[in-house]
């Protein structure tokens, strides 16, 4: 399967226009046979690129005491206590910041707190922190999380998920589509025979086809 992906995606970067920007590489995936309207049924999985996202994650942890001075190492933004009561009582910077965030982490101690003053702008936006537990380390899992895309259906047939940047090359960029591809065909209830298609396309290029 490799290197059919591999075709596919030196296809759809062959053949993007020149832009003046670094564009990005995204998957579109079309589902069947699902009934997505039963949330058990939809996509909701956080997958590990192997070779990276190929763009800045923004990562926001809530922490306090050592592992707030060790997260302030790797993180964008490290918010204590205080500052999750302060965004409660703003829902406007609340909402904006959740808006700007690609994932949340916090410490375990602190996730009830979350619930209370950010349950209701962090979990319709599937945006609910990852907890840290006190044997979990700070500095690694948010060196994880920054090589790490969510694929998200919601109640949707065809969703799309970032896959890489054009200038990774095609074979670091197909490593990341058969690790996603893999993970689904691993989770859906009929595996592949619920993927109706997958499709490459870099931000503003044509749409190739994904052999699965």
């Amino acid at each position: 399967m490799a290197d059919t992906i591999q075709e596919a995606v030196t296809l759809a970067l062959d053949e993007a226009p020149e832009r003046n920007f670094r564009e990005t590489v995204d998957i579109a995936i079309n589902l069947r046979d699902l009934d997505l309207n039963d949330p058990s049924n939809r996509v909701d999985e956080s997958v590990v690129l192997p070779a990276g996202t190929g763009q800045e994650t923004q990562i926001v942890v809530f922490a306090e005491g050592e592992t707030a001075v060790r997260a302030a190492d790797v993180a964008d933004q490290v918010l204590d206590s205080d500052d999750l009561e302060d965004l409660g009582d703003d829902d406007d910077r609340a909402k904006d910041l959740a808006g700007e965030t690609d994932f949340f982490v916090a410490e375990a101690n602190l996730m009830q707190d979350i619930g209370r003053y950010l349950g209701t702008v962090l979990g319709p936006r599937g945006k609910m922190p990852t907890p840290l537990q006190p044997d979990d380390d700070v500095v690694d899992t948010v060196n994880r999380m920054k090589n790490t895309v969510q694929l998200r259906s919601r109640d949707r047939r065809t969703f799309h998920t970032r896959v890489g940047a054009e200038d990774m090359g095609a074979e670091a960029i197909s490593d990341n589509i058969d690790v996603i591809i893999r993970r689904l065909e691993a989770n859906l209830e009929k595996g592949p025979l619920n993927i109706d298609g997958i499709y490459v396309k870099t931000t503003m290029g044509p749409a190739k086809e994904v052999p699965v």
